[in-house]
């Protein structure tokens, strides 16, 4: 927008600079022309009122320009020029001004006692063009400085209205990755404002039902465990042990289920959950380090010191790494060593599993699809976990065969 916009501004200046400037020009080349030749026609005027008198010679002389004086009686007097059919028509009586080779001529006649002389002032290119191309110069210093003044304003005036509108577009992102917190900040013209204004009211429209559904999953959790109670002592009540004890492990199973379900719905209606990285990725390889142990694989870990704080939940992301490292044990031969490591990233971080194993087939990277290679199983746990807090998965074949993983986890 604002490329357009200054191109727009400098298309239009330079059109009203053209049609002002190129008449201006025009007049100041005729101005010029005007006063060289009024400036001829005075000295040819000045020795016209010699003529007839013995001062003609001194007359001539004095002039600072080239004067030839065309006699009656045929004898010309100053610098030698030739008797043109301009001066044959001056001879008649009139005065006239005439191109000549390299520039122009001035021919005044007067009348003297031996009959009609004509006196003739030569007005060169150069004292005809005196100072209008420096005037030219300058309009066109001129016009260009007012196109460059020109776009500066347009792109001065396009970025009030295009950084609103980015701060609105990183708001929206924000919104999108589950920022629910975030709001745009009101400025540029009224209609960006409103747009603003709009969308704060969105965000805060999302906030009260996002609220209305976490009371409505505490609701359902509170009604859906009173009659599991009364189930339960039903089940209990049931005089046949072996009865008993298979309802009770229904009931046992059936109220998992739903805590399961009340579990999920309230991790996904309660907005984004934040987690130190380095701290939960070390302790699921803690973890996961004496099984490797067990099976003589080489296990390289990289972590950063410092906290490195995401957009994920502890229990998300211990998951997502769970899911990454059990791929590689169950889906490499004894011995393949793997690494993991966890660095910062532009967004926030990104956590790198890498082994040595016999690769993966590309069509396993579909939802979560599993199969006999490398990756594959788990995917779609890391995926989700990734794509959850606003960053992404990619996964790779290293230089020396295997396969890398890549989950890019946006900063907290």
């Amino acid at each position: 927008m604002r490329r357009w916009l200054a191109l727009l501004v400098a298309a239009t200046t330079s059109l009203v600079l053209i049609a002002l400037l190129v008449p201006m020009a025009l007049l100041i080349r005729a101005v010029a022309e005007n006063g060289a030749m009024s400036r001829a026609t005075a000295a040819a005027e000045s020795v016209a009122l010699a003529v007839g008198t013995p001062d003609l010679a001194l007359a001539v002389e004095q002039v600072s320009r080239p004067v030839t004086v065309f006699l009656p009686d045929g004898r010309t007097l100053g610098a030698s020029a030739p008797r043109t059919e301009a001066v044959r028509l001056a001879a008649t009586g009139r005065s006239v001004t005439a191109a000549t080779s390299g520039g122009r001529e001035v021919l005044v006649s007067t009348q003297s006692p031996g009959g009609t002389a004509v006196i003739r002032v030569f007005v060169p290119d150069a004292e005809l063009m005196s100072g209008v191309r420096e005037a030219w110069l300058a309009l066109l210093l001129l016009g260009l400085a007012l196109v460059v003044l020109g776009i500066v304003l347009a792109d001065r005036l396009a970025l009030a209205v295009t950084r609103p509108v980015d701060g609105l577009a990183r708001v929206s992102h924000r919104l999108a990755g589950g920022d629910l917190t975030a709001r745009a900040e009101p400025g540029g013209p009224p209609e960006v404002r409103s747009v603003a204004l709009a969308l704060n009211h969105l965000a805060g429209r999302i906030d009260e039902l996002l609220a209305a559904e976490r009371e409505s999953v505490a609701d359902l959790s509170h009604r859906l465990r009173t009659p599991l109670t009364g189930l339960r002592l039903d089940a209990e009540s049931l005089r046949d042990p072996e009865e008993a004890a298979r309802v009770q492990a229904r009931v046992d199973a059936l109220e998992r289920a739903v805590s399961a379900v009340i579990t999920d719905a309230r991790r996904r209606s309660a907005g984004r959950d934040s987690c130190d990285a380095a701290a939960v990725v070390r302790e699921r390889v803690r973890f996961w380090s004496v099984l490797a142990e067990d099976q003589c694989r080489e296990l390289s870990v990289s972590l950063p010191v410092a906290p490195l704080p995401v957009a994920v939940g502890a229990e998300e992301l211990a998951a997502c790494v769970d899911a990454l490292l059990g791929n590689v044990f169950a889906h490499t031969p004894e011995g393949a060593s793997m690494s993991v490591r966890l660095a910062p990233h532009p967004s926030g971080a990104v956590l790198a599993v890498e082994d040595s194993g016999p690769g993966f087939d590309p069509a396993l990277l579909e939802r979560g699809n599993s199969g006999g290679g490398s990756t594959g199983l788990g995917l779609d746990i890391a995926r989700r976990t990734a794509e959850s807090s606003g960053g992404g998965l990619t996964v790779s074949t290293p230089p020396g065969g295997g396969a890398r993983v890549e989950v890019v986890l946006t900063a907290a």
